[in-house]
C-alpha cells in the first residue's frame, strides 16, 4: 500500500478551478411544455378462450399509470443533457415521447432538427444477414444513402472490434458482440439530436472505456444529446445539465452534482427497503469537490511519469456539518481494478472541535509513492463521516483521471522495488 510521505490540511481554501461542466448558450432546440402521459391497465385479463365463454360479458377493469405530470423543459443546442431517476419514475416513457414512439396526452414539444433515437440497442437488426449487410441496413435507416452506409462499415466493424466477423450471421454473435456492434452503428448517425437510453454499459471494461471517450468527444464537438442512465458517474462526467424524476413529475433541474446528491436521497435516505433503514454504511452526499491537481516540481502537470512520485491536491467543501469526517483515497486502473488506498483524517489545533462545518472547506495535497504501470488511472476519494454510535455514512467522489506515461515491460500491474539477493547454496559438509 502506497501512502502520502506528506499531507497538509486547511479550511476555507480558495478554489482555483470549480469541478462544473457550465452552461451551454446556444438557442433552444427542444422545448417541452405540459407533457402528460397516462397508461391503462388491465386489472384482470380475461386471456383465454374458456374465460371468453365462462365470462362473455364480464367486463375488464382497468387502473390508470400516470407515468408524466406535468413535465416541462428545454435543451439548447450542443448541450449534453441527462434524464435521471429510479425505476419507473418516467424517464424511458419521457425519451420515447420525444422520439415520437409515444404520444404524449396533454403537453407541447418543439424540437429544431432531425432527432435520431437509440431507446434500445440492436433494435431492428436481422439475424439471418451478416453483421456488414446489417450496417448498411441500419445505415439506411437512420438516414444515409447506402453508398454512404457501405462506405461506413470498415469503421463501424473497426470500432467494435469486429472485423474478423464481418461476415457471420449475427445469429451466431455472443451478446457482448451484438451490443457493440449495435453501439458502433450508433455512432454514424448524423442527425442533429442524439435520443440516447441506457447504452454505456455495453461491452467489457477496455469497450466501455472506448465508448466513454467517443461520448466525450462528442460532447466536446458540441453534439446535442438527451441521455437517460442510472449512471451518476456518466452524469457528472457528460452532462451540461440533469433532470431529476420522481413518479413522473420533475424533482430538479440543474446542475448534475445538484441532481445527482438528489438522487441518492431518493435511493438512499431510509425509506422502505433503504439501506440506511437497514443501519450500516449507506451513501450520503454531504461534501463536493472544489478543485484538484496535479502536480511536477514546478508547476501543475496533467499525468505522470513513470516511476515519478505522484503529488497532487484536492479541496473538499462540506455541504453540512461533518463530525469526525475521513478522506479515503483509492486508485483504480482503467479496469476497475484497485490499485492502492490511503487514508486521512482533519489535522487539528489542540481545542479545535473535532468537525467540518457547513461551508468549510479542507484542503488535502502531498506525494504518494508511485508503483504504477503505465496506463490511465482514476483517483476517487470516499468521504466518510460518523454520524451516530455504529452509523457511518459515505460519499464517494471522482477527484482525479490522469496516465502513467512511460516505457516499461509490460509484466504485471505495478512497478515495485525489490532487495533481493541471489546465491549458489553450499552443499553440507562442505
Amino acid at each position: 500500500m502506497a501512502t502520502p510521505s506528506s499531507t497538509d490540511t486547511a479550511t476555507e481554501a480558495p478554489a482555483r478551478r470549480e469541478r462544473a461542466a457550465g452552461p451551454v448558450d446556444g438557442p433552444v432546440v427542444i422545448e417541452a411544455r405540459g407533457i402528460d402521459k397516462t397508461f391503462r391497465i388491465p386489472s384482470h385479463r380475461i386471456d383465454s378462450f374458456k374465460e371468453r365463454i365462462v365470462r362473455p360479458f364480464a367486463r375488464v377493469e382497468y387502473r390508470e399509470l400516470r407515468a408524466l405530470r406535468d413535465v416541462s423543459f428545454e435543451v439548447r443546442q450542443g448541450e449534453f443533457f441527462g434524464i435521471v431517476g429510479r425505476n419507473g419514475s418516467g424517464k424511458s416513457t419521457l425519451l420515447k415521447i420525444l422520439a415520437s414512439i409515444y404520444r404524449a396526452d396533454a403537453g407541447t414539444i418543439r424540437m429544431v432538427g432531425r432527432p435520431a433515437p437509440f431507446i434500445e440497442l440492436g433494435v431492428g437488426f436481422n439475424p439471418d444477414v451478416s453483421a456488414r449487410e446489417n450496417i448498411v441496413l441500419n445505415g439506411v435507416m437512420m438516414g444515409l444513402s447506402q453508398r454512404e452506409a457501405r462506405r461506413r462499415v470498415d469503421a463501424v466493424l473497426d470500432f467494435a472490434e469486429l472485423g474478423e466477423f464481418a461476415d457471420l450471421k449475427l445469429k451466431n454473435y455472443s451478446s457482448g458482440m451484438m451490443v457493440r456492434l449495435a453501439f458502433s452503428v450508433m455512432l454514424q448517425s448524423d442527425a442533429e439530436i442524439l435520443l440516447i437510453d441506457e447504452v454505456l454499459a455495453v461491452g467489457d471494461a477496455a469497450f466501455q472505456q472506448k465508448c466513454k471517450d467517443v461520448f466525450h468527444e462528442m460532447r466536446d464537438a458540441g453534439r446535442t444529446i438527451v441521455l437517460v442512465t442510472h449512471d451518476m458517474t456518466a452524469v457528472e462526467s457528460f452532462c451540461h445539465r440533469a433532470l431529476l424524476l420522481h413518479d413522473g413529475e420533475i424533482v430538479h433541474i440543474g446542475d448534475p452534482e445538484q441532481v445527482q446528491r438528489q438522487y441518492l436521497r431518493l435511493n438512499f435516505a431510509g425509506g422502505d427497503g433503504g439501506a440506511a433503514a437497514k443501519g450500516g454504511v449507506v451513501p450520503d452526499v454531504h461534501a463536493r469537490l472544489v478543485d484538484s491537481w496535479l502536480e511536477n516540481e514546478s508547476e501543475r502537470a496533467v499525468n505522470v511519469e513513470l516511476g515519478k512520485p505522484i503529488r497532487f491536491g484536492a479541496v473538499f467543501e462540506a455541504l453540512r456539518d461533518l463530525e469526525r469526517p475521513t478522506f479515503g483515497f483509492h486508485c483504480y486502473n482503467e479496469d476497475g481494478l484497485e490499485m492502492f488506498v490511503f487514508h486521512r483524517t482533519l489535522l487539528l489545533e489542540e481545542g479545535q472541535p473535532d468537525r467540518l462545518a457547513e461551508g468549510q472547506r479542507a484542503r488535502i495535497s502531498g506525494t504518494v509513492e508511485n508503483p504504477l504501470m503505465p496506463g490511465r488511472y482514476n483517483l476517487k476519494c470516499w468521504v466518510a463521516r460518523r454520524r451516530n454510535p455504529g452509523d457511518l455514512a459515505l460519499h464517494g467522489i471522482d477527484v482525479l483521471d490522469f496516465v502513467v506515461f512511460g516505457t516499461a515491460p509490460p509484466r504485471g500491474l505495478v512497478l515495485v522495488e525489490a532487495d533481493v539477493d541471489a546465491a549458489p547454496e553450499r552443499p553440507e559438509g562442505r
